[in-house]
């Protein structure tokens, strides 16, 4: 059920900054908590481990693929590793050492992506990572995560230290809205029911799960019942959630930050298709944007809740009756 079916969606820090906050408080409950960064660790927050652990910290420099390999046998040591760059760096220049050195031998490895999705804004499309949740997820053995706001990165990446095995965390450049309180629970794998609804669910990940939030208060006004659903963890998937959702609702919306080739969208179609077909709709990217604002970027690409609540309509639109 619902955890609460009203959201004053205040701003909050951005999902990099509560990674950085994240990281000190593990650092502090465990020793064997280290971090490596590729000369970013500003923009990452990992400078915040570094002004409290400056002798558990590692400045690889602009080296990602080093700097994964430099994790990977910190692992061997039996360190628990950190590695963080922005997420085009450290997926996609890193991609060979994080399928050799860290999923094959399943070391005990946690990579961090900041700066994720469009909304980097002026950087420009070659340091958007619009492609490394596929890149993550088809890396075996791999927890993927996606947190929404401060309140579940803090506690998704407390639990990804406290996992033994690998993990890749998606995290964003702009403040985004506040979720959840203080006191939600997280399990990784399982995905959180924010809103019930009956017509339609919207299956959102990140920075959309707030601009769904929003399309199912427009939606309601229309006479809709949308249910919302948080999936902070995209590998392993909440099945159960998924089955659920298609068999009452029998029409989904998957909305998210990422290319839809490849993204979360195609993993629970996957899943759909395997447990209750239903009608489904994308909300997603289907090429590289360009500089801009963040918020110029968004609406641009349709990524904001105007768009998954059109998303909603034309998928009822196709729903049988």
């Amino acid at each position: 059920m619902a955890a609460t079916t009203k959201f004053e969606l205040k701003l909050g820090m951005a999902t990099r900054e509560a990674f950085g906050k994240a990281l000190v408080a593990l650092g502090k409950e465990n020793r064997d908590v280290v971090v490596c960064d590729a000369d970013l660790s500003k923009s990452t927050f990992t400078s915040l481990f570094h002004n409290e652990f400056p002798d558990r910290f590692f400045s690889c420099g602009i080296a990602e693929a080093n700097m994964v390999a430099i994790g990977a046998g910190l692992a061997y040591a039996g360190k628990i590793p950190f590695v963080a760059s922005f997420s085009s760096f450290v997926m996609n220049k890193g991609f060979e050492q994080l399928r050799c050195a860290v999923a094959y031998p399943g070391v005990n490895l946690k990579a961090v992506g900041t700066h994720s999705g469009i909304s980097i804004g002026e950087d420009g499309p070659s340091q958007m990572s619009i492609e490394e949740t596929a890149l993550a997820c088809s890396l075996p053995g791999f927890i993927v995560l996606s947190p929404a706001d401060e309140v579940s990165t803090m506690a998704l990446i407390r639990a990804a230290g406290h996992h033994v095995g690998p993990v890749f965390a998606r995290t964003g450049r702009m403040k985004a809205p506040i979720i959840y309180s203080a006191d939600q629970k997280f399990e990784m794998g399982k995905a959180i029911q924010l809103i019930d609804g009956s017509d339609v669910t919207i299956m959102a990940t990140g920075l959309l799960v707030a601009e769904s939030i929003r399309a199912q208060e427009t939606l309601a006004a229309e006479g809709i019942s949308a249910r919302v659903i948080d999936f902070h963890t995209i590998k392993p998937l909440d099945r159960d959630i998924i089955r659920k959702a298609a068999a009452e609702t029998g029409a989904i919306v998957v909305a998210e930050e990422h290319l839809v080739d490849g993204g979360l969208g195609v993993r629970i179609a996957q899943v759909v298709a395997e447990t209750h077909p239903c009608v489904m709709e994308f909300v997603g990217l289907t090429g590289y944007a360009e500089s801009a604002t963040p918020e110029q970027l968004l609406d641009k690409y349709g990524m904001l809740a105007r768009d998954v609540a059109a998303a909603a309509r034309k998928v009822l639109a196709r729903k049988p009756k």
